[in-house]
């Protein structure tokens, strides 16, 4: 990315402000390793195994998952992305803009409340594999106290990537994406030779409704990035390709989650406890070679790394929106203090790690879900975001609407949002509807929200929108506005 005054050097000052046209010099290409980074993890693996352990899923029907799961979740990763562009801010901050002042501190606040639990496991999953390494190259075993000093020390590298800003959390993802790669290989090619292939081959087949659940399951994951998205496109000239904006959040997903979930799915068949493992980045380390497992877990302590610090990264300008008035990378110490918090109680008292990720996946992808439908709804009616307005939180903001809310928007991200509950089931939770229609029993929620609070939105009488002067630059006072009715 090019450097600019606001992002020169090691640390990004910007926060939440729109970015000025003449600071918006990124490439698309750089979106590529951002999403490759973002899905660098071994979860995905025990996710392959559980396609084929708790749905039974054979090895072509999990190719199936693999490939389309990527494509449904990113694919409105890069839809929700072509906001960035449009306005050069933050997600949290665009979101201003379609639900009020006021009203935008009600999904904000679900949101930034959910990324705890996201990064919790995230941070919980890094320090797994450092415990592992430490394990099966010095002898050290695991204990309470050096589970926290590892998670400690997890967190605190979170913290240094993503409070140093958009440059270093790029630079960092470039990086792992190459390393990644070559590692991913070398596992590839020891599967190959090592696997029973006859046993994966004849392993048989399961029902469609559980591929569809499959897909719901992996998807979700992905589900989690949507509203960050702007916050790595908002530096690209609104002249950048939407197409190229879309195409980069599917691919740089696609390389990693599809031969992620497959290696999952082929290590199943013959360990199927992968899939429920209750440490399972050290039960990776005991079924696969010294030589292969050391190298692939200290990648994977990256991948998970990276993919904590771009959660942090966002969640520092959530916070921002909400009104904490520090400096974003302050904000970000929030956040990485409540996943330590966090993520100690995960290591000490979680008996069932994969199970307790899983019911946090579905509940997490109706939460995002929700202002998910509102917002990608609302793109189809707004192409421009005053800047002047969405950094004006009083009553003069154009963004006030009525009392700070917008109705039609509040409204149908509480209807979504409720929807998709009563329709999701896991461990944690079973909305009264889940087992009793098609889509609670696909484990599709997250669709079911998106669409309820999508369509709502449409449909709902909304205030005008307001729309910056012709060729005044982003951020500029607006002056006179012009408006669209809708």
């Amino acid at each position: 990315m090019s450097t600019t005054v606001e992002t020169e050097g090691a640390l990004e000052t910007r926060g939440i402000e729109q970015v000025p046209d003449h600071e918006r010099t990124a490439k698309t290409r750089e979106l590529f390793p951002t999403w490759v980074g973002a899905n660098i993890s071994v979860l995905l693996l025990t996710m392959g195994a559980s396609l084929v352990v708790a749905y039974h899923l054979d090895i072509w029907q999990a190719l199936i998952v693999a490939v389309s799961a990527p494509i449904v979740s990113y694919g409105l990763v890069g839809l929700i992305g072509i906001a960035g562009k449009r306005g050069g801010a933050p997600g949290m901050a665009l979101s201003r803009a379609v639900f009020g002042q006021r009203g935008n501190l009600l999904p904000g606040s679900l949101i930034w409340v959910a990324r705890w639990g996201w990064e919790t496991i995230n941070a919980v999953t890094g320090a797994y594999a450092v415990l592992t390494v430490l394990d099966i190259v010095f002898g050290i075993r695991a204990n309470s106290v050096l589970d926290m000093v590892t998670l400690l020390a997890f967190v605190v590298a979170t913290f240094a990537i993503s409070g140093l800003g958009i440059n270093a959390v790029q630079r960092c993802n470039k990086y792992a994406a190459y390393v990644f790669g070559v590692f991913s290989v070398l596992v590839l090619a020891y599967l190959v030779a090592s696997t029973d292939w006859s046993e994966v081959l004849d392993h048989g087949a399961g029902s469609t409704a559980s591929v569809i659940t499959g897909i719901g399951m992996i998807a979700a994951g992905g589900v989690s990035w949507i509203p960050s998205a702007p916050d790595f496109t908002r530096y690209l000239p609104r002249t950048a390709s939407s197409k190229a904006v879309v195409g980069t959040a599917v691919g740089g997903a696609g390389v990693v989650v599809l031969p992620m979930v497959l290696m999952g799915a082929v290590m199943a068949v013959s360990t199927p406890d992968l899939a429920s493992a209750t440490d399972p980045v050290s039960f990776l380390g005991e079924i696969l070679p010294t030589w292969i497992a050391v190298p692939y877990l200290f990648v994977a302590l990256i991948g998970m790394l990276l993919i904590n610090s771009m959660s942090m990264y966002s969640a520092g300008f959530t916070a921002q929106t909400l009104g904490f008035k520090v400096p974003r990378h302050w904000a970000v110490s929030v956040n990485a203090v409540i996943s330590l918090v966090f993520g100690g109680v995960l290591m000490l008292v979680a008996t069932s790690f994969m199970g307790s990720f899983i019911a946090f996946l579905s509940l997490l992808a109706v939460a995002f879900s929700a202002w998910v439908g509102v917002f990608g709804a609302d793109m189809l009616r707004r192409t421009e975001y005053d800047g002047r307005a969405m950094a004006d939180t009083t009553r003069t903001s154009a963004y006030w609407y009525r009392g700070g809310f917008s109705p039609a928007a509040v409204a149908a991200w509480a209807a979504g949002l409720l929807s998709g509950l009563m329709l999701t089931t896991s461990d944690w939770f079973t909305g009264p509807l889940a087992r009793n229609n098609v889509i609670g029993e696909y484990g599709l929620g997250w669709v079911a929200t998106i669409a309820v609070s999508g369509v709502l939105y449409l449909v709902l009488p909304k205030p005008a929108v307001a729309r910056p002067a012709a060729g005044r630059p982003a951020g500029e006072p607006a002056g006179e506005r012009e408006t669209l009715a809708v």
